[in-house]
């Protein structure tokens, strides 16, 4: 090991100084003050919601005091990158003893149970080695496995509804997979600041969500997005399409061969952000990456604009996570995905087949899970979650034994719109 002087140690790091708001710099390097000021803010976002546990809040705010001395050694940020990873493990423990406030109930194998007190983990960890084949109680009459391990933690999360998403399902398994390579490494690897923020980040969310905070704006559990009231227009033949916000609507706007709907959807012009869906909006169908709703419409853009001035729709808020979707096969024609209250509404002669109730985050992971249980293409409906893509299955059936089990709210049956762009509402199975 090569000593340095105070002075040596204190020099910045060449390779963090490449890293740059804009991107890594080629043949160009920020100053130390200004990489010293970036890299801080880069991290000076990820704050733990007021109720997290003291530990687990100490150790997320040690990573990030040490992230910022890696403009002075690169090497820092592969260290705070794995030990987050380490700290989603201690998140999960606190929150655990948390919520069982001391007192931990095991159900044996002849159904009985037995309450024991715990003060630390240390003494989950004992009690459920003493007892590996009996299971933890969740709520009354249900339990699940648990092996006080980073798997069982998860798995119990899940299992009381601290953790929601069924794409972050895979995600909990990367990330548990990435702490058993930091774990128990079996060779070397370097990271640089970008990894080690997206990491930190994604620890953040992990345990603000174990505490019932989501994040704004969040890449795994995000707090419900905002809608926006839109109008969205579009000509007959096809060749164009214009939307923006319903407030801003033309009365005197009015083309022939144009159809206007007003809509609440994911829409933000001031970021430069929208649906990538609602080229192909459909009223009936889920086409839209995130819920869209269906306000007015279809018909001409002046009475659009006094619909809206009469009736002043407001924005809102919605969790777009684990909703519910139902899925058509009949007479050879697999449809695509359909919420379960507009299902309920359809009329009698189009509620024949076999329906299929799923809950995911999107609706074309619903559409993905049903083509390849019709197709047999590697999904599976055998157990409650699909392994191969963490869709859950919920049941399979005529529709009214579906929507028995599911109980949709009642709603009216809207308009058969969609725009000229909206993919073909079935496909023959033969063919996909």
């Amino acid at each position: 090991m090569e000593i340095k002087t105070l002075a040596e140690l204190q020099e910045p790091d060449a390779r963090t100084l490449r890293f740059t708001p804009h991107g890594l710099g080629i043949g160009v390097q920020m100053t130390p003050e200004g990489a010293a000021q970036f890299q801080q803010e880069c991290v000076a976002g990820l704050e733990l919601a007021a109720a997290v546990a003291d530990g687990t809040r100490q150790s997320f705010e040690h990573l990030r005091a040490v992230f910022a001395h890696g403009i002075m050694c690169y090497e820092i940020f592969t260290l705070v990158g794995d030990h987050a990873l380490l700290v989603i493990e201690q998140a999960l423990r606190d929150r655990f003893l948390e919520w069982h406030h001391g007192t931990l109930i095991l159900i044996d194998l002849v159904g009985a149970e037995h309450s024991f007190s715990v003060t630390d983990y240390e003494d989950v960890i004992k009690l459920i080695r003493k007892h590996a084949k009996w299971k933890l109680r969740l709520s009354p009459g249900r339990g699940i496995a648990f092996n006080g391990m980073l798997n069982g933690l998860y798995g119990w999360a899940r299992g009381v509804g601290l953790l929601r998403g069924h794409r972050n399902r895979g995600q909990e398994k990367a990330l548990t997979a990435l702490r058993n390579f930091v774990a128990h490494a079996n060779g070397y690897h370097l990271h640089g600041p970008v990894e080690a923020v997206r990491t930190l980040s994604d620890v953040a969310e992990i345990i603000n969500q174990l505490w019932g905070v989501a994040t704004p704006g969040g890449r795994l559990y995000p707090a419900p997005l905002r809608r926006e009231v839109i109008a969205t227009v579009w000509d007959d033949d096809g060749k164009a399409q214009d939307t923006g916000l319903a407030r801003d609507l033309n009365h005197e706007a009015d083309v022939p061969g144009w159809t206007c709907v007003v809509l609440r959807a994911y829409f933000r012009p001031e970021e430069l952000r929208a649906d990538p869906g609602l080229r192909e909006y459909d009223s009936w169908y889920e086409a839209t990456r995130f819920p869209a709703d269906l306000l007015w419409g279809p018909g001409p853009v002046s009475e659009a604009a006094r619909w809206v001035a009469e009736h002043d729709p407001q924005p809102d808020e919605c969790d777009y996570l684990d909703r519910v979707f139902v899925v058509q096969e009949d007479n050879g024609r697999l449809f695509l995905p359909m919420r379960p209250s507009v299902a309920a509404a359809l009329p009698a002669e189009m509620q024949a087949g076999t329906w299929r109730a799923m809950r995911c985050d999107h609706a074309d992971a619903a559409w993905n899970h049903a083509r390849n249980l019709v197709t047999g293409r590697g999904c599976s409906d055998a157990d409650d979650i699909c392994v191969a893509c963490l869709v859950e299955n919920l049941r399979t059936g005529a529709l009214a034994d579906v929507l028995g089990s599911i109980g949709p709210a009642a709603a009216d049956l809207p308009p058969s719109i969609s725009t000229p762009w909206a993919n073909p509402r079935s496909k023959e199975i033969s063919e996909l």
